[in-house]
C-alpha cells in the first residue's frame, strides 16, 4: 500500500468511525445531520473504483445496506446512492445479493423521494444477474415499472422504460399491464422534489 492509498484508507476509516460514534458524541439534535453528512461523504467515495477494496474492508457495504431500513429518508437516499455506486463491481454485487440487499432495494421503490427511487431503479438493473433475474423481474416489480413508465416524471419514466425493454419479456410486461388495470394497490409514485417537469 503506497502512502496515498494508506492515507485514503485512514481517511475512510475515520469517516466510518465518525459515523458510528456520532450517537455518543453529538447532541441528539445535531446527530442526524452529522450522520447524514458522513454518509453522503462515504457515498461519494463509492464513486471511485480505487476505493472499493477499502470500503469492503471497512464494511461500508453493510453500513449502506443497514441504512435502507432507516426511518430517516436522507440516510436511506445516501445509503442507496452509495450502493448504486458500488454495485457494478462483481465482488460488491455478490456481497449485496448474498446479504439480501435485493429485497431492501426493491422496498425503496416505494419511497416518496424521487432521488431514492431513481437510485433504486438503477441499482436493480445493476444487480440483475442470471441468478437474481427472477427476483428483479418479479410480477410486483414489473407492474411497478409499468406504472413508473407512465409517470409524468421524465427521469423515472425513462429509466422504467429501459428496465422493461432490457430486463423483462413481452409476456411479463403484458401480464403486469393487465395486473395494474385490475389493481388499485401497488408501489406509489414518488413525489417530484428537485426536478420539476
Amino acid at each position: 500500500m503506497g502512502d496515498g492509498e494508506s492515507e485514503r484508507f485512514q481517511y475512510l476509516q475515520t469517516l466510518v468511525t465518525e459515523f458510528q460514534d456520532t450517537d455518543s458524541v453529538v447532541s441528539p439534535l445535531n446527530c442526524s445531520e452529522a450522520k447524514e453528512q458522513v454518509l453522503a461523504n462515504l457515498a461519494n467515495f463509492a464513486y471511485d473504483p480505487r476505493n472499493f477494496s477499502d470500503l469492503r474492508k471497512l464494511q461500508v457495504l453493510d453500513l449502506f445496506l443497514d441504512m435502507l431500513t432507516e426511518g430517516n429518508e436522507n440516510l436511506v437516499e445516501f445509503g442507496l446512492g452509495g450502493l448504486c455506486n458500488l454495485c457494478l463491481d462483481k465482488t460488491n454485487k455478490s456481497h449485496i445479493l448474498d446479504s439480501g440487499g435485493l429485497k431492501l432495494v426493491i422496498n425503496c421503490l416505494s419511497s416518496r423521494r424521487e432521488e431514492t427511487v431513481l437510485s433504486a431503479l438503477t441499482t436493480l438493473m445493476f444487480l440483475c444477474t442470471a441468478a437474481s433475474r427472477t427476483e428483479v423481474t418479479a410480477p410486483a416489480v414489473v407492474e411497478c415499472m409499468v406504472r413508473f413508465s407512465l409517470s409524468t416524471n421524465r427521469r423515472i419514466s425513462n429509466l422504467a422504460t429501459i428496465f422493461l425493454q432490457d430486463y423483462c419479456s413481452d409476456k411479463q410486461v403484458q401480464e403486469a399491464k393487465e395486473l395494474s388495470q385490475h389493481s388499485a394497490l401497488g408501489i406509489p409514485l414518488p413525489e417530484s422534489t428537485q426536478h420539476p417537469i
